[in-house]
């Protein structure tokens, strides 16, 4: 199973083409898009070169999720915790984006490995921003304490129009993922996928992960949830992340693991699905070869002398010629 990057790989060597090239006074202007419709901008001017503006689209949100001056909820205390004084927020963002930041590239450090790191946390924004209600529950959760002004569950964006859900409790947080798809084959591998998600669960060495459920149907922490928020036709899969999945360094992880879980089976579904395509090309190339191997050679054919035909005759025919 292959884990996404928390990170913009593009993002990533846009800044440092930029760093590399800052004295030649470059004028950027790049547009791009990525998964679950996050779509970034970066643009730079020839007269301030060293000035870099990055603006992120987020997916747009349901109606069940609260936004807060158009990002998540703890979204600005996350970025000025992650950036510091490296990154200005500017009010208003551009237009048609949810955020937009201001780098001064002159005030990044000397030091080339604390440069880079501090590139690879800035290429790292989408995880900042939309991971920042997860971030503030799960921390409340390794202390095994609830966040103050948090209803009973929570609404999170992570796909235009689609949200999952979290039941925050101080020795637990129930996550759980409504999972849509609108190809029918993409939901029927989806099901089979997840299905065997659950039972490798069980195996001896996966024991402290979070415990995985599937069902068909909403599990009874979501009583009370509209219909529309609910409706999944791959069925619900359920984390229950405990205090210890949370600990230290594993938070960051466990956080960007949930906001891209289903990106993450997504992609392991279009992959099975591109294996049994190539499997099935590969199958009729040889049913193909083993057609052509079968017909006649039309050459050998042709110098054979003429064939004679033969009448089958009945028994009567065989005795009024074996009188004649």
């Amino acid at each position: 199973m292959i884990l996404l990057q928390s990170h913009s790989r593009f993002l990533l060597q846009t800044l440092l083409n930029r760093i590399q090239n800052l004295e030649k006074c470059i004028e950027l202007d790049h547009h791009w898009v990525e998964f679950d419709d996050v779509r970034y901008h970066v643009q730079v001017s020839m007269k301030n070169p060293h000035i870099l503006l990055l603006s992120l689209s987020l997916p747009t949100p349901p109606l069940e999720t609260v936004f807060v001056g158009g990002l998540p909820f703890g979204a600005i205390e996350a970025i000025k915790a992650a950036y510091g004084v490296i990154v200005q927020i500017l009010d208003p963002p551009r237009d048609g984006f949810n955020l937009t930041l201001k780098l001064n590239l002159f005030k990044l450090p000397q030091d080339e490995d604390q440069r880079h790191t501090l590139l690879v946390k800035i290429a790292s924004v989408r995880e900042v921003v939309l991971g920042a209600p997860l971030r503030v529950i799960l921390k409340h959760l390794a202390s095994r304490t609830v966040a103050p002004d948090i209803d009973q569950f929570v609404a999170l964006v992570h796909r235009p129009n689609e949200s999952f859900f979290l039941v925050p409790q101080a020795e637990k947080v129930t996550v759980v993922f409504p999972m849509r798809f609108k190809d029918s084959i993409d939901t029927v591998l989806a099901t089979s996928f997840l299905q065997e998600f659950m039972e490798s669960r069980r195996t001896a060495g996966l024991s402290n992960a979070p415990p995985c459920l599937w069902s068909q149907t909403p599990p009874l922490e979501l009583k009370g949830v509209t219909d529309d928020a609910l409706s999944a036709n791959a069925g619900f899969v359920t984390f229950v992340i405990l205090p210890r999945h949370v600990e230290g360094r594993k938070l960051d992880r466990t956080v960007w693991n949930l906001s891209t879980f289903h990106a993450y089976v997504n992609y392991h579904v279009k992959c099975s699905e591109g294996f049994m395509h190539s499997r099935m090309r590969r199958r009729v190339e040889s049913l193909i070869q083993a057609l052509n191997c079968a017909k006649p050679d039309q050459e050998k054919t042709k110098k054979t002398p003429q064939t004679r035909s033969f009448k089958r005759l009945n028994l009567k025919d065989s005795r009024t010629n074996s009188s004649s």
